[in-house]
C-alpha cells in the first residue's frame, strides 16, 4: 500500500487539530465541576462526544484500504465525518457560551 499523500495527511491533521481544541474547551468548560448539570449541560457533551467520535475515526476512514487503489470512497466518508466532527464541537462550544 503506497504511502497516503494530498489530503489524506491533511484531514489527518486537521482532525487532531480541532480534536484537541474541543479536549482544551471540555477542560477549560468544567466537565470535572461539582455542580448538578442542567439540560444545556448535558447537551454540551453529548455534541462533544459526537465530535470526538467522528474526528478521532476520521484517520482511520481516511487511510483504510480500498478497492480499486484509485477509489476516493473512503476519503469522502471521512471529509463528511471531519464535517460533522467540526460542527459538533462548535455547536457545543455556542451552547456553552450562550446558555
Amino acid at each position: 500500500m503506497p504511502s497516503p499523500i494530498g489530503s489524506v495527511p491533511a484531514l489527518s491533521a486537521a482532525s487532531a487539530t480541532i480534536f484537541s481544541i474541543g479536549i482544551v474547551f471540555l477542560g477549560y468548560w468544567g466537565l470535572h465541576d461539582q455542580a448538578k448539570w442542567r439540560v444545556s449541560d448535558v447537551f454540551v457533551f453529548v455534541f462533544s462526544m459526537i465530535g470526538f467520535g467522528c474526528l478521532g475515526l476520521v484517520p482511520w476512514m481516511a487511510t483504510s484500504p480500498v478497492e480499486p487503489e484509485t477509489s476516493d470512497a473512503r476519503i469522502r466518508i471521512a471529509r463528511h465525518m471531519f464535517l460533522v466532527g467540526v460542527v459538533s464541537i462548535w455547536l457545543s462550544v455556542a451552547i456553552s457560551v450562550i446558555f
